[in-house]
């Protein structure tokens, strides 16, 4: 992380909004990781440019240029063009409900932002979700398609992992579905004030664990045994975490990994395939693929 950045867990009265707004139309995968390690919560590609939100440093002049430096050191591109503003976190709470409202997964599960009401039949399970400054609503392809093949995967009374859990609306869902108890871990301290607010909202803060923490292979072998895990982040960070991953699972547990583009399908199932992990199925949607795989049963 580049210095000067704000560290505090409390929510700062704005954020510095960076955008990168000119690279290769091929370039935004990786920018992706160098911008989440300067802090941000997410990122977001929109009309050719890539925004991030990241908290208040103290002299932004200086941060954005280290930052368009670092960026370039580390993707190789000469190329690239940033630009930033003030966001005002009043203004940000409403910009995040632009756009947003209920979404129907599949025939079992809703997802709602809380000031809308949702009407579903009965026996649909209706999860409410305010995502605020974390990475995680059911707008998203990867997140839809981590809820549709969790829904498939998951039996009553499981012990999960939610890697990543932005938001925590994977780990909230499972446990209004049937789980008995959810890790839920980010390393990101504002997502991990949504992920609390929303279990909460859910009430299911009693099923929840919430963790600030960095999921490596190191912290994985202490969890075993887990009946699943939930990853939805991106294939450069779940391929080197799938030993770990692996080794957290009991024997026949699941495994749903998220945030993997197209073109890196073909890696992830080979990395997986390597560590004996069965493909149970694969969701597509858009450009992005979902992958639901079971460990070998010994």
């Amino acid at each position: 992380m580049i210095g000067g950045s704000h560290t505090s867990d409390a929510t700062p009265d704005r954020w510095l909004a960076l955008s990168v707004d000119s690279y290769a139309p091929m370039a935004a995968e990786l920018l992706v990781e160098p911008l989440l390690d300067l802090g941000a919560t997410g990122v977001q590609e929109l009309e050719g440019r890539l925004i991030t939100y990241l908290p208040p440093p103290a002299d932004p002049k200086a941060f954005v240029s280290r930052v368009q430096d670092r960026l370039r050191e580390a993707t190789g591109l000469d190329d690239l063009r940033l630009s930033w503003h003030w966001q005002d976190q009043r203004e940000w709470s409403v910009l995040w409900r632009q756009g947003l409202g209920p979404r129907t997964i599949n025939d079992r599960l809703v997802v709602t932002p809380s000031w809308c009401e949702a009407e579903a039949p009965e026996g649909v399970v209706v999860v409410t979700i305010d995502p605020g400054m974390a990475f995680g609503t059911a707008e998203h392809e990867t997140t839809r398609g981590a809820l549709r093949l969790m829904v498939r995967a998951l039996s009553p009374g499981e012990r999960l992992l939610d890697a990543g859990c932005g938001s925590a609306i994977l780990a909230i869902s499972a446990v209004r579905l049937g789980a008995r108890h959810v890790l839920a871990v980010d390393i990101d301290p504002y997502a991990c004030e949504a992920s609390r607010e929303n279990a909460a909202l859910n009430g299911v803060a009693d099923s929840i664990e919430i963790q600030r923490a960095s999921v490596t292979p190191a912290w994985l072998e202490g969890l075993a045994p887990l009946d699943g895990i939930l990853a939805n982040i991106q294939a450069g960070v779940l391929v080197p975490l799938l030993e770990g991953f692996a080794g957290a699972l009991t024997s026949g547990g699941w495994l749903i990994l998220s945030g993997i583009m197209e073109e890196e399908w073909s890696g992830v199932l080979r990395s997986a395939a390597l560590l004996s992990f069965k493909l149970e199925d694969v969701d597509a949607e858009g450009d992005w693929r979902t992958g639901w795989f079971t460990r070998p049963i010994d």
